[in-house]
Parts: C-alpha cells; sequence; structure tokens
C-alpha cells in the first residue's frame, strides 16, 4: 500500500527543494541563506548543489511547477514573500496536483492497483467517487459476511440464486451498482458467495433497484430470497410494506406496481416487492432498504 503523501515525501518535495534551492543560488543566496530558506541542512543544500538527490522528471519537466517554483524563489530573493507565504504557494500545488493529476498519475505508477479504476481519484475529497465507490462496496461486503455468518441463511435462498446489491446515490444504470458477480447459492446447507462484490456485474436484482428508485424509493440496496406466502405475511405483520408486482413484467412492473399500489411507499426505509411466479420464472421476494447490511439484517430478523 503507498499513500500519495509518501510520493509527495519521495518524490515531489526533493525535487522541488532542489529546484528552489537552484533558483535561489542563482539570485545570489549563499549556502546558508538557502538552507534558512528551506528549512533545511546546508548539508542537504551541499547534496542538491551536487545532484546527489534524486529528482523526478516528471516533477522537473512540469510547467506548473517550474513557474511556482520561479515565483516562489524571486518572491523569497526580493523580501516580497514570506517563508509562510511560500509554503502555501506549495500547498496549494500539492492539493492541485494531487487531484487527478501529475501527483495522481506518480500515485498510480506507485500503487497500479489505482490505475485500473474507472474514475477520478481525488484522494484528500471526502465526497470523491473514489471513495463514494469504495464504501459502497465495503457495505455489500459487511452484508455479504453476515450472509456467510449466519447459520440457516441458505433456506431463505430462491432456486436461482440470490444477490445482494448496493447502488451509489445517484445510480441510473446497472454499472453504478455493486453487487456479487455471479450469484449466491446453497451449497450444502450454506450460503456460497463466490467472489467479491464489483460494480456492473448485476443485471437483474439491480435493475429491480433501479426501478423502484425511479419510482421513488429511497433506498440503496436489494436483497432477492425466496417466496412463501408466509414470508410476505412475516414480512409485512413486521411493519413493511409489501407491494406484488406482476413477475412477467421484469423491473419495470416494480416501479409501475409501487406507483399505483404503494405511492406513500416512499415514506419507508424499507419496503418489499415480490411476485408470486410464472410461467417458468420462480416466485421470489426483493427486500430494499437503506444498505446491503440493513436488508440482510431484515431478512434474518423476519423470515
Amino acid at each position: 500500500m503507498k499513500f500519495v503523501e509518501e510520493v509527495v515525501v519521495d518524490q515531489f518535495l526533493p525535487t522541488v527543494r532542489s529546484m528552489l534551492a537552484e533558483e535561489l543560488r542563482e539570485r545570489g543566496f549563499t549556502q546558508r541563506e538557502v538552507a534558512d530558506a528551506l528549512g533545511v541542512s546546508q548539508s542537504a543544500v551541499s547534496k542538491y548543489a551536487h545532484g546527489d538527490v534524486s529528482q523526478t522528471r516528471a516533477v522537473l519537466d512540469d510547467e506548473r511547477v517550474r513557474t511556482t517554483v520561479e515565483e516562489v524563489a524571486a518572491g523569497l530573493a526580493a523580501g516580497e514573500k514570506s517563508r509562510v507565504a511560500a509554503l502555501i504557494d506549495l500547498e496549494v500545488l500539492i492539493r492541485e496536483l494531487e487531484d487527478g493529476d501529475l501527483l495522481a498519475d506518480l500515485h498510480e505508477d506507485a500503487m497500479p492497483e489505482l490505475a485500473d479504476t474507472e474514475y477520478d481519484f481525488a484522494v484528500h475529497d471526502p465526497d470523491s467517487e473514489a471513495r463514494v465507490r469504495e464504501r459502497t462496496l465495503s457495505s455489500v461486503r459487511r452484508g455479504l459476511r453476515a450472509i456467510r455468518n449466519s447459520s440457516g441463511f441458505a433456506a431463505l435462498l430462491p432456486n436461482v440464486g440470490a444477490n445482494l446489491v448496493e447502488a451509489l446515490p445517484d445510480a441510473t444504470t446497472v454499472d453504478d451498482v455493486a453487487a456479487v458477480p455471479g450469484r449466491i447459492f446453497d451449497v450444502k446447507g450454506r450460503a456460497s458467495v463466490p467472489a467479491d462484490p464489483e460494480f456492473g456485474v448485476s443485471g437483474h436484482v439491480a435493475g429491480v433497484l433501479l426501478a423502484a428508485r425511479d419510482a421513488g424509493i429511497d433506498g440503496r440496496a436489494a436483497l432477492n430470497v425466496g417466496y412463501t406466502p408466509d414470508a410476505v405475511e412475516s414480512l409485512r405483520a413486521a411493519g413493511y410494506q409489501t407491494v406484488e408486482f406482476d413477475a412477467e413484467g421484469g423491473p419495470e412492473a416494480v416501479g409501475a406496481a409501487l406507483r399505483e399500489e404503494a405511492p406513500d411507499a416512499t415514506d419507508s426505509e424499507t419496503v418489499v416487492v415480490y411476485q408470486s411466479g410464472g410461467y417458468g420464472i420462480e416466485p421470489i421476494v426483493y427486500i430494499l432498504g437503506p444498505d446491503a447490511p440493513a436488508v440482510v439484517r431484515t431478512a434474518r430478523e423476519t423470515l
């Protein structure tokens, strides 16, 4: 695991300090004055001068870095810029270069796993797409762990298998929904999860969730379990609104049923939709809720 801060310390700062040292020496600073300006030792300045400090070519060649270094050096040399002001200028530059830019690229080089993501990685943004996606995947993993650790959960699974899905807050397509690749099956009395969750790998359960959200349901997660009249009645008795939809209508029928039969379902944290089967279609119950662990908990505690 490589943090972007390590990239800054190991590659960016030595290069920028050596560039600043050179600029200040060209402006008449002594080695001691350069050391004082940069807050480093004279021996460090000597290493910069003799090329004994490793430099990163991508940083050296970046025009924004060169411009900032020249402006900071000129300001320090003219007495127009304090060390604090110089620090602020460089901190601002670092933040800009971390946001899908030069430092992000160097970070990907140091940690290739980041290069495999299909979204921008803004490491210091608490609401960045990377962080939201990873939180969603973590939520699904927690739900799956609860399924694995629940004795008897396999008995709730339909014959066609189940999936546990959770959508991004602004999800519009199945690519915005995290789920299990394949399906969760009963293997010798235990719920077997075939792989770690990914985005865009569920068509049906994700489609049901998206249709319900399009109808106004706030829930971001869904779990499908086997249908029985007793299961639906248990969920209804527990206080959850239950809505039947046409099995042959697909996910679109879910939205239609919610709009027509349960317009007030949008006020509920957890909603249940189900279909009682059709020609060649196994009856299924879908539990919709705020997140993956919540819908698993509903199934465990109610069914």
